[in-house]
């Protein structure tokens, strides 16, 4: 059993995808970081040794993961809010902020929300 970052990596994946269930280690992040290390990507988390296990958590500790990284996330979002900008504004409405088109997309988005808080922001 590998546990890291208090996961559990299902034993039966190989250990590129195994990483990914850590919040912040994505696909090409877990390959560069087992490149860096030597490790083969393909390898099962079950044949992962001692040795090879405390490289990967020596190596991840570097990263900002788990909370702290949606800490910042929520920070700069709360930071776009509090000045009011293009972007705060659709994060407070519950829009699509990326410049997605919203007639045919998000009705879900306003359903769940209401034309009430919607429709106000929209025509100022």
């Amino acid at each position: 059993m590998f546990r890291i970052m208090w996961h559990v990596l299902p034993e039966n994946k190989s250990i590129w995808i195994g990483l990914t269930t850590i919040f912040g280690v994505w696909l090409k992040k877990s390959d560069k970081l087992l490149q860096k290390l030597k490790i083969d990507r393909m390898t099962k988390v079950k044949d992962i040794t001692e040795e090879q296990q405390r490289s990967i958590w020596d190596e991840l500790r570097t990263f900002v993961l788990e909370n702290d990284l949606k800490r910042e996330v929520a920070f700069a979002i709360k930071r776009l809010k509090e000045i009011k900008c293009y972007r705060g504004m659709r994060h407070n409405v519950g829009l699509p902020v990326r410049g997605q088109v919203t007639r045919k997309n998000a009705r879900t988005a306003k359903k769940l929300l209401g034309r009430a808080k919607v429709r106000p922001v929209l025509k100022k």
